[in-house]
């Protein structure tokens, strides 16, 4: 194909002719395409991530704008999200080759808008029952899923030496909306920012007023513009073009069960303290402001992310993930020194250092996991395809399908420790006043790992 029809192929929004594979292709126009792709990406994720845990944020203000929920109640707001995130991951997963990813990115984008206008009203009227901010925290879910459709999307782009940097870069930054989410909330709520569309604020023992709807209000603007950026500057791609049935089959694998778990417990563990570290905090430490730090932890552990998935690249992702899961379960015992007995002692400076150290692990975790399910993925559908009389060009693929498949349905349940880390520190808080209960429960699960990790693929890496 000459270089001029691979130009006009470009830059309409479908490409028919795409082989990342290819040197000469790759070289010539397929990593600028690519790039752009990225680029755009990552802040429509960075968004998904800033509403998808824009409860954590608010929760921990709603009784001191005048509402009366529980504890219990708060927790539930803060890990509704994540539950209904997870659950449609499962269908967000298969989107990218059934509608193409620019139109499904610039959709999944735009519809964010909805609960973010809807919670900015709902926070200014105190008669607001909690059923229906449980309505507006399951909305919020939707924007979780958006991760799913986009690492599968951004899998499509990519030659396999290269995907696990692309794949980190994506999930990394995406992942930073967490921090940026919780360090812009506070500083809005202080402000007067939308005083024209009659917000008023709520004032404060202190003096000072509190305007809780810009939490949700201010992610508004951004939402449309990258959403237009979507539409106009991305690329749908013929050749990732497949109908659900093409896709279902890798539900059959068993590889994609076990990495499943070992995914809830990195990325489970990252969305998980981030959606309920500030509450929990708020609960073992009351004198400390917990707003001004809590972004920290998700800070790091998308840093952790980004980086991740290129040193998998380079070290071998079962290596890093090994070391990663002994690290989890050394801090995560740690954490046991550092907290209250009985609403005596404890130390908040080394309960936060530890819990920064399980962010970090959880990031880097969630990248190397998901360097090894690309190279998994590919590895046994190239066989299979072959192993069928194939030709190379169907198994690359078949490959690219199961990959992006595989990649979206385990990130779905990556997602569920957003909801149940959260619900089991209330239920734990509920029970028993201290939150130990439920790390005991992630101390366990976090050594099964060690050993999963290890008995599975660990072995083998060894040869």
């Amino acid at each position: 194909m000459s270089h001029s029809s691979v130009e006009e192929k470009a830059s309409s929004a479908v490409i028919t002719d795409w082989r990342p594979e290819d040197p000469a292709f790759w070289q010539q126009n397929g990593h600028r395409i690519a790039r752009r792709n990225l680029w755009i990406s990552v802040p429509c994720l960075l968004l998904a991530f800033c509403v998808w845990m824009l409860f954590s944020a608010v929760a921990v203000n709603l009784n001191k704008v005048g509402f009366q929920f529980t504890t219990d109640q708060l927790f539930m707001l803060t890990a509704l999200p994540a539950l209904s995130g997870a659950l449609l991951r499962v269908p967000y997963a298969f989107m990218v080759p059934v509608f193409g990813g620019r139109r499904w990115t610039a959709f999944s984008t735009g519809i964010m808008i909805v609960p973010c206008v809807w919670l900015g009203f709902a926070v200014q009227d105190t008669s607001t029952p909690f059923s229906t901010f449980v309505i507006i925290s399951l909305l919020c879910g939707f924007a979780g899923a958006n991760f799913a459709s986009s690492m599968a999307n951004i899998s499509f782009f990519f030659p396999k030496q290269k995907q696990g940097g692309a794949l980190g870069i994506n999930g990394g930054l995406g992942n930073m909306g967490v921090s940026v989410m919780q360090l812009v909330a506070p500083l809005v709520v202080s402000l007067s920012v939308f005083a024209f569309f009659g917000s008023s604020g709520v004032a404060q023992p202190d003096g000072s007023m509190l305007y809780l709807e810009n939490a949700a209000w201010i992610w508004v603007p951004l939402l449309v513009i990258f959403t237009l950026a979507a539409w106009f500057g991305m690329n749908d791609l013929a050749a990732s073009k497949a109908s659900l049935s093409e896709q279902l089959p890798v539900l059959k694998r068993g590889h994609l069960w076990i990495m499943s778990l070992l995914y809830l417990a990195t990325f489970g563990s990252f969305i998980g303290f981030s959606a309920g570290f500030a509450m929990l905090a708020k609960t073992q430490f009351p004198d400390v402001q917990i707003l001004h730090y809590a972004f920290f932890g998700p800070f790091i552990g998308a840093l952790a992310r980004s980086t991740g998935g290129a040193i998998s690249d380079r070290l071998d992702g079962t290596r890093v993930t090994l070391v990663n899961f002994v690290l989890m379960a050394i801090f995560c015992a740690l954490l046991f020194l550092t907290l209250p007995t009985h609403g005596e002692g404890g130390n908040f400076f080394a309960f936060f250092a530890v819990f920064m150290v399980l962010f970090l692990t959880a990031g880097l975790g969630s990248a190397s996991t998901f360097q090894m399910i690309s190279l998994i993925f590919r590895k046994i559908t190239m066989e299979r395809v072959k192993a069928q009389g194939g030709t190379e060009e169907r198994a690359m693929r078949e490959a690219a399908t199961d990959t992006a498949a595989a990649l979206g349905f385990i990130s779905a349940i990556g997602a569920i420790g957003g909801f149940f880390i959260p619900k089991a520190f209330g239920a734990s808080l509920d029970l028993t006043g201290s939150p130990a209960g439920a790390m005991k429960v992630f101390l366990v699960f976090y050594i099964a790992c060690v050993v999963i990790t290890w008995a599975v693929y660990g072995r083998k890496t060894k040869k």
